[in-house]
């Protein structure tokens, strides 16, 4: 290989930085998570209930999950249910049929609803059109079964801030006997910032209290104008803030998350989405509006909705969801790791133009030379390792294919062919591998000739 600039890195600093990966901001490194038992990969292939769904929320009551959606098939608010999550019966019956006396009678406009159990029965928080602001904003309704009919409860919107725009997409959260509401500002609708704020309301979310915390706002190039329908969990003592981006109404609406040691924040964003059009390889378009579910199986799932290739509804999806450290791992949908944060072995670290972040690990030259990467899967089974590289070996004058010896949990899975790019010019190759549930070792080291290493990929 010829010279080139490198940053140096010694193995304990690659180490770090690999766990730090998964590690929130000023905290040590997270113990690696398992999920209980392995199971079939399960990637997101046909939609769960193929009708026009949006904003699905899952509740769970008994051995029964009713999931409930944006306005359609000339109902308020759509219902249906599960006992496996994996096949639905859609209601027939509209789930509120009436909406509160502060909302405009305008069905197009009843969005976004959240429904729990407050202990005595089940409230629901919808978004409609408030006839005073003509804004959007968040209402109220009791039932005593989570089949309805829900009633509107109170004399007005529950939240409905004006001046920013009104307010939509309220999801709830509970810790500690406190229960709490997250929602969004609805600025895009008047060319001001969307921010996600969470504030606390009495057990049976009928009255809000105390001022709201704002979280995060739109501030992400992805996110375009937007970002809306917040979902928080906890999971491995850390708040998980998932929420979509972007404009909803095509294959740019996205779903990012951030991270914080406390329910108030502050939150920090990860890069890039976590779903995406991109991220499914477009098996989903769109993917937003989700929800966050234990099935009957003690797994976590992740709910949302995704565009039809015809464009005429978003149908709902669903798929496994992991925790790598407190961080969300979705099945299906790509997880990208960077080279220069791997436990890098005898190469070198190095500033890399056309790489991802600009650095990528290249001098994998010497019998011990390796590039091992942390993984996480959410259930066992087979994954493809898509590896992105640049290759300029030369055999004489005449390009070659150069290659990495690949293992897997430490032991031998075969080898990774490179065919030739040229150096600075990326490629990616991909490869089955299978993973067990967990953290997983992926090891690439020195075969044949010469390759660098951008990153990789699991699907």
């Amino acid at each position: 290989m010829s010279p080139r600039p490198f940053r140096a890195v010694t193995v304990a600093a690659a180490v770090l930085a690999a766990l730090a990966a998964f590690a929130a901001p000023g905290s040590s490194a997270a113990e690696p998570s398992a999920e209980p038992g392995p199971a079939p990969a399960a990637a997101p292939g046909p939609p769960v209930l193929d009708v026009n769904f949006p904003d699905p929320d899952i509740v769970r009551a008994g051995g029964t999950y009713h999931a409930y959606a944006t306005n359609g098939a000339g109902k308020n608010i759509q219902h249906a249910t599960s006992t496996d999550l994996a096949s639905w019966s859609l209601d027939a019956d509209d789930v509120l049929p009436r909406l509160g006396d502060w909302a405009a009678p305008d069905q197009g406009l009843v969005w976004a609803p959240e429904v729990f159990d407050n202990g005595a029965g089940f409230t629901m928080h919808y978004t409609a059109r408030d006839r005073a602001s003509d804004k959007q904003c968040i209402g109220v309704a009791l039932a005593a079964t989570p089949e309805g009919p829900f009633e509107p409860a109170g004399r007005g919107p529950l939240v409905c801030p004006e001046r920013q725009g009104g307010a939509i997409d309220a999801s709830s959260y509970t810790e500690g006997g406190q229960r709490y509401m997250l929602w969004k500002n609805d600025g895009n609708c008047c060319s001001t910032d969307t921010w996600l704020y969470v504030q606390p309301m009495n057990a049976d979310g009928t009255v809000v209290r105390g001022r709201p915390t704002p979280l995060i706002r739109q501030d992400r190039a992805w996110e375009g104008n937007v970002i809306e329908a917040p979902t928080l969990v906890k999971r491995n003592g850390r708040y998980v803030l998932l929420y979509s981006a972007s404009f909803y109404d095509g294959n740019r609406y996205k779903t990012g998350y951030a991270v914080a040691d406390r329910l108030t924040g502050p939150y920090t964003k990860v890069a890039d989405p976590l779903l995406s059009t991109d991220t499914f390889g477009g098996a989903v378009r769109g993917p937003g509006g989700q929800d966050v579910v234990t099935g009957p199986d003690g797994r976590d799932r992740i709910l949302f909705h995704g565009w039809s290739a015809d464009r005429s509804r978003r149908a709902m999806y669903a798929t496994g969801i992991g925790w790598a450290g407190g961080r969300p791992v979705v099945e299906g949908s790509k997880v990208l790791y960077q080279a220069e944060n791997a436990v890098v072995n005898n190469a070198r670290i190095r500033d890399a133009a056309g790489a991802h972040d600009g650095g990528a690990v290249g001098h994998i030259d010497y019998a011990n030379s390796y590039v091992e990467f942390s993984v996480f899967a959410p259930a066992a089974g087979h994954r493809t390792l898509s590896v992105r590289y640049a290759n300029g070996s030369l055999a004489g004058s005449a390009p070659v294919t150069s290659s990495h010896l690949l293992t897997v949990g430490g032991k031998a899975a075969g080898r990774v062919d490179y065919p030739f790019t040229g150096w600075e010019k990326w490629a990616t190759v991909d490869q089955r591998v299978r993973l067990d549930a967990g953290w997983n070792t992926v090891r690439l080291a020195r075969g044949t000739y010469y390759a660098e290493l951008d990153s990789i990929e699991i699907t």
